[in-house]
């Protein structure tokens, strides 16, 4: 397997870090996370309508660029490092991965279409109010009605939950558990009976809802793959947003040690930079470490993601890549992150810094699909198995 970029992935990369550099700033990523949803939706469509991410990986039948996984990691990556304040991984890493791996023909020409146009966002809502990654966490439940379904209860943590047009919603049927008797459904952000309240958390680059379904009326049409069958496809879609998320907080990773070092060389004590002393050199040494174990970790989880797209023969490995790499990838931001407000001094955690934006973006990632503790114990598991 070659981890070398091409020269096309080279110059995705590159240009989503010229890109990010020039419109995330901190003031931009200030000024948007202020906002009700969380974003500028000028930038938004300026990202969809000019650079066309939100199509990277759909295939071209649908109006996407057809490109891989890895071109995906990329860009989430230098996302991570600028955290880019957008509905971006919602529609594209938890909806567009979702749709390729449950939907029809049919629905993919309806939503992945309209995704790649712009003028569709999406999320993925699976999880109850007690949060989880496991098939146990989902909570909502439909039941059959005429030719179609009525879905009750809860989903919290929707990634821009409060935004999105189309919410792809897991349910399980009345009186299931655990992997049996879970369903997809695509609905409508406007659909009768749907109710959106907004989560107040740590980290406010990213926005979060908690969606509560009154009867929720949806169609056979509406239905994403069979009933009662989805837990399987869900858990892939989940192992690729893993990635993709575990591609963000290295991206993280690598730019709090970039402006860290950047800061030792600056201040100065005993008439010497900190940057120097031999305390300091470690520490930074061992930031540069976690960066570059988890870039390996991450590259090898998309290389196996794009396996399972193409129905590769490494497509089996994606629980344990997907796994390996959020488990590192969460105890390397949040070590970084801690790292850097040691390196940082009484000024870390100010405001007028951005350390701590890092911080809680470190700390809210960590728990999102599963923190280390729990994907350590997936690893063990399918090792055992």
């Amino acid at each position: 397997m070659d981890f070398v970029f091409t020269e096309e992935q080279q110059m995705i990369r590159d240009t989503a870090e010229s890109f990010l550099a020039e419109v995330s700033t901190s003031e931009a990523v200030r000024k948007a996370m202020a906002k009700d949803s969380g974003y500028d939706e000028a930038l938004w469509q300026q990202i969809c309508a000019e650079m066309y991410w939100q199509a990277i990986h759909v295939p071209e039948e649908f109006g996407g660029m057809g490109l891989g996984f890895v071109e995906l990691v990329a860009m989430m990556e230098q996302m991570g490092r600028y955290l880019l304040c957008a509905p971006f991984y919602s529609t594209v890493c938890l909806g567009v991965n979702t749709l390729l791996l449950a939907a029809s023909d049919e629905q993919k020409a309806e939503y992945l279409s309209a995704i790649c146009e712009g003028s569709l966002t999406a999320t993925l809502a699976y999880c109850g109010k007690r949060g989880g990654r496991g098939a146990d966490a989902i909570t909502a439940t439909y039941v059959a009605d005429g030719d179609g379904y009525v879905l009750s209860g809860d989903s919290s943590f929707v990634v821009d939950g409060m935004t999105a047009g189309l919410i792809l919603v897991a349910a399980r049927a009345e009186g299931s558990s655990g992997e049996e008797g879970v369903s997809l459904f695509a609905v409508p952000a406007d659909s009768a009976g749907l109710a959106r309240s907004s989560l107040p958390l740590l980290d406010q680059t990213r926005k979060m809802a908690n969606l509560t379904f009154e009867k929720v009326k949806v169609s056979a049409a509406n239905l994403l793959g069979q009933a009662g069958e989805a837990w399987p496809v869900l858990d892939k879609a989940l192992d690729l947003a893993t990635i993709a998320l575990a591609a963000e907080q290295m991206g993280g990773s690598q730019q709090l040690l970039d402006s860290t070092v950047e800061y030792t060389k600056e201040r100065v004590q005993f008439n010497r930079p900190i940057a120097s002393f031999q305390s300091i050199k470690h520490k930074a040494a061992d930031m540069m470490l976690r960066v570059e174990a988890a870039r390996s970790a991450v590259y090898y989880a998309a290389c196996v993601a794009d396996e399972v797209l193409q129905n590769g023969p490494l497509a089996g490995e994606l629980r344990e890549a997907a796994s390996i790499a959020k488990a590192y990838c969460s105890d390397a931001y949040f070590k970084n992150a801690g790292e850097a407000l040691q390196m940082h001094g009484g000024v870390g955690f100010t405001w007028e810094y951005d350390v701590h934006l890092y911080f809680k973006r470190a700390k809210g990632s960590e728990h999102m699909l599963g923190n280390a503790a729990y994907h350590r114990e997936r690893v063990a598991s399918v090792i055992l198995d």
